[in-house]
């Protein structure tokens, strides 16, 4: 009682009634998602056990051509071109690949069939209840799209990864005073241990998991927009420190972006030298189709001179 008196206890972070609200709904989301995961790990593990060797050719298993072909399969399809012609005609993979991956499709034990169909059943309810969610979260983040947008306008983030980060900090990132206070919180920051001025260990501290996964993610995606600055920035760093300590320095950064995007309420500008100008078009009408696709209401304005973020 004395140390709380004094002010040397830090509280703990604990949200408004609403946020908790955003956080039961999206982390439900997030668990529905690893569920997906898997489920498709189980079904290339059956679809091995029955000498279908269709994750080979097909990366997404449960993509459009993967949930196509089998389907077929599981409703009895023996023949192995007519089970290879429910594939998409974008797919990479030739008639004559997924004839020979699709072989043993006649010879299939009917245990097999019924498994692969309830795979299927289980997936596609999973994937129900995730639309809506993603409907109820839309619904009670819509006095918060302002904000939703301004995040989903940085690479490597998106609309669903704005109402997650949204969920986690708030809709202003109010509860913290500085964007280094939101990267030690997350877990995103370089650690200190220090002893007689040397740091002894650099470790990230153990923060939100959630949001820390987030950012991971999203880091890694914002990497491969050719031209953007963090691209720029994980070719300059990744020879000397690696892959993975490449991503978490990217991460630290859009996590410092964030804070700056909620609590000072500007907008992402692009720093990169020469980012594709159809690729943004085309990013930026993905984002736009997600935002009606969940309710928001969308006008769009002639651009103006943004804010340096």
């Amino acid at each position: 009682m004395k140390r709380l008196v004094a002010g040397e206890l830090i509280l703990s972070f604990v949200p408004s009634a609403e946020q908790r609200l955003w956080r039961t709904v999206m982390r439900t989301k997030y668990q529905l998602r690893c569920n997906q995961v898997q489920l498709q790990n189980r079904l290339e593990a059956l679809l091995e056990e029955a000498h279908l060797k269709l994750s080979s050719l097909v990366s997404d298993l449960l993509g459009l051509s993967g949930r196509r072909m089998l389907t077929a399969i599981a409703e009895g399809e023996t023949d192995a071109a007519a089970v290879a012609a429910r594939a998409d005609y974008r797919l990479r993979a030739t008639p004559e690949e997924l004839c020979d991956a699709l072989g043993a499709c006649g010879e299939i034990h009917p245990v097999y069939r019924r498994l692969l169909q309830r795979a299927l059943e289980e997936w596609q309810r999973t994937e129900a209840q995730i639309t809506q969610l993603s409907q109820e979260m839309a619904t009670l983040l819509a006095a918060h799209q302002e904000q939703v947008q301004r995040l989903a306008e940085v690479p490597g983030l998106g609309v669903d990864s704005g109402q997650q980060i949204l969920a986690e900090v708030g809709a202003s990132a109010a509860t913290f005073p500085s964007a280094k206070a939101l990267s030690s919180w997350v877990g995103v920051c370089p650690g200190e241990e220090e002893s007689a001025g040397v740091n002894h260990n650099r470790r990230s501290p153990k923060g939100n998991r959630y949001l820390r996964h987030i950012l991971n993610q999203s880091a890694n995606a914002a990497v491969k927009l050719k031209g953007s600055i963090f691209a720029v920035l994980y070719s300059r760093y990744v020879v000397r420190f690696g892959h993975n300590h490449t991503i978490a320095v990217i991460a630290h950064r859009l996590c410092r972006l964030i804070w700056k995007i909620l609590h000072q309420g500007v907008r992402y500008e692009e720093r990169g030298p020469a980012v594709h100008q159809k690729s943004m078009q085309r990013r930026t009408a993905r984002m736009i189709r997600q935002l009606r696709d969940l309710g928001y209401r969308i006008e769009l304005t002639k651009p103006s001179a943004p804010v340096p973020a």
